[in-house]
């Protein structure tokens, strides 16, 4: 299985963070690999290490010749923190509002869409990860219209040193 990378953050000498699909935030530094893979000694300079960008959601490039797959990152890397995902976030928040736009308690729509109230309860705290067919269900308990956009960013790199 290919863990996904969704952002990179650059950190103080050739360290990194990498933000996963799942929330999970890895640090990793590259000058670990100075020693079996001496090209990548090239990263020691600032400006071509702040270059590097996510190429996908499985590798971090710089140029033609220096690159790492994310999922190296995933499993030698230190987990440093969890992230909740924008995603779950925006739902989590439109869930909450909406039923209590309706004057409605978990458990009232729990009963309406035959979801358990635990369940409400993780999606608007933004733990679970409710399929379409889920919110489509809470959509209509609460006459509302569930609306997906895909959104498009041209800049998936946060730059910091």
């Amino acid at each position: 299985m290919f863990h996904k990378a969704t952002d990179l953050r650059f950190l103080e000498g050739t360290a990194m963070e990498v933000i996963f699909q799942n929330g999970k935030v890895k640090r990793y530094d590259m000058a670990s690999l100075f020693e079996k893979y001496p090209q990548l000694k090239a990263l020691e300079d600032r400006t071509l290490f702040l270059s590097g960008r996510l190429m996908g959601a499985y590798g971090i490039v710089w140029n033609d010749d220096l690159d790492i797959e994310t999922e190296t990152i995933w499993q030698d890397g230190a987990t440093v923190r969890e992230e909740q995902p924008a995603e779950h976030q925006a739902a989590a928040s439109a869930v909450a509002a909406a039923r209590a736009a309706k004057g409605l308690s978990q458990k009232q729509l729990a009963a309406m869409t035959g979801i358990d109230q635990g369940d409400i309860s993780r999606i608007e705290r933004g733990v679970a990860n409710p399929s379409v067919s889920t919110l489509e269900r809470i959509a209509n308990a609460l006459d509302a219209k569930l609306l997906i956009r895909f959104v498009t960013d041209t800049v998936t790199n946060t730059h910091s040193a």
